[in-house]
């Protein structure tokens, strides 16, 4: 087994180092080569096309290769304007400007981050600028901007504390000081997640509101919440992005490629991998049309069982973190509804890690071997935002 996973990842790791239209243009054009002389020779093909002049030969080796390379740099256009990319350490822009900002939906302190709702001006989109004087509202497309502090690096800051940095006192008591410090730019990055344009659910989504508890049954799912959520519109297209390589393919950790019983492994945005104690990657299944944990039953199991032991192994492999110090878990209800896993370290406390949301994988894989069909008769409890109208349709129904 880990001799296979080892395989895997190397090979999904030279797949993600091979993204350079030339690199694979040059790869491309080396198969047709070889295969069609191979081809020409060993079936009694036309030896005078087997045996060409090496001028030729070269001119149809270039010929082949740009017309590679201008499929590739078709490609790279298409996934362009279809707004798709893999990362890049070269300076780039945010995909609009003009960005006035109308209102904060959400902050907090402890874990330092700011949900902002913006517009992007109508001027920066090639129209008119207007402003409501009487509102202060701006003509413009909406884009929610997240603006989150990353985590300390040991190592740098040791270095940093080594140094004389750039400081200001803002009392001294004792033994007891207290600065304002100014790091340099290799510490002072903040981590800038882009909605744009953004839609009124995205808005909702990120904004501050009452919770509240609510238990759902089989029936109720059937009946009220799985209508209700076929009656939605959010895109799974960024999903399916990943899945088929168009979109973050150098950030995959692992791939189990089987149609069925596969997924890919890939650190999930809010962990920027430069330290263990937030430790956080999504395992997504290949399989389409599984939307969340109501949908299992004993069908899934090895797809299941799949996630949970390679997603381990992988992960101590990648970054030496053993399946006893690893939280694997399921959301009902999930964000997005594919098929998805969360792996993050035990002593992180993750976004959606309480009791009324995560239901741990060895456990939903028990549960299942026991009764197949254990989630669609399952009463389940979650929490739900106090103007979410699911919550008013279950409410209603409980109530008659």
């Amino acid at each position: 087994m880990k001799n296979a996973l080892r395989d895997r990842s190397q090979g999904i790791s030279a797949s993600a180092r091979s993204t350079s239209g030339v690199v694979v243009a040059a790869r491309r054009v080396g198969g047709l080569d070889v295969s069609g002389v191979c081809a020409g020779a060993h079936s009694g093909g036309n030896m005078a096309d087997a045996a060409s002049p090496p001028g030729k030969r070269k001119r149809e080796l270039d010929a082949a290769g740009a017309e590679a390379a201008g499929k590739e740099d078709k490609e790279a256009k298409e996934a362009k304007e279809a707004g798709i990319g893999n990362g890049t350490s070269a300076p780039v822009r945010f995909p609009f400007s003009g960005f006035r900002v109308k209102k904060v939906l959400r902050e907090s302190a402890r874990d330092k981050i700011l949900f902002l709702h913006g517009k992007v001006l109508q001027a920066a989109l090639g129209g008119d600028a207007r402003v409501n004087e009487a509102s202060g509202d701006v003509d413009g497309e909406d884009a929610v901007v997240i603006l989150e502090k990353t985590p300390f690096q040991v190592e740098q800051v040791a270095q940093l504390l080594m140094g004389s940095p750039e400081l200001q006192l803002q009392f001294s008591n004792d033994i007891y000081s207290t600065y304002h410090m100014f790091p340099p730019r290799q510490l002072s990055d903040i981590k800038t997640t882009v909605v744009y344009p953004a839609t009124e659910k995205h808005l909702q989504k990120y904004l501050r509101q009452d919770l509240r508890l609510v238990r759902e049954t089989g029936s109720d799912y059937k009946n009220i919440t799985l209508p209700h959520l076929e009656s939605q519109s959010l895109s799974m297209q960024w999903v399916y992005n990943i899945l088929d390589k168009k979109a973050e393919a150098d950030r995959i950790v692992f791939e189990n490629p089987d149609p069925s019983d596969g997924f890919v492994l890939i650190p999930d945005l809010k962990w920027n991998q430069q330290q263990l104690d937030d430790l956080y990657l999504i395992a997504i299944c290949h399989r389409r049309g599984i939307r969340s944990l109501r949908d299992l039953t004993a069908e899934h199991l090895p797809l299941l069982r799949n996630i949970l032991r390679e997603g381990q192994e992988a992960i101590l492999q990648r970054y030496q973190v053993p399946a006893d110090r690893l939280r694997v878990y399921l959301h009902y209800l999930p964000s997005y509804y594919h098929l998805h896993v969360h792996f993050t370290a035990l002593g992180f406390e993750a976004p959606g890690s309480a009791v009324e949301r995560a239901h741990l994988l060895a456990e939903v894989i028990e549960n299942l071997e026991h009764d197949p069909q254990h989630y669609q008769r399952r009463t389940l409890t979650f929490a739900l935002r106090a103007d979410d109208s699911l919550l008013q349709l279950l409410q209603e129904a409980q109530k008659s």
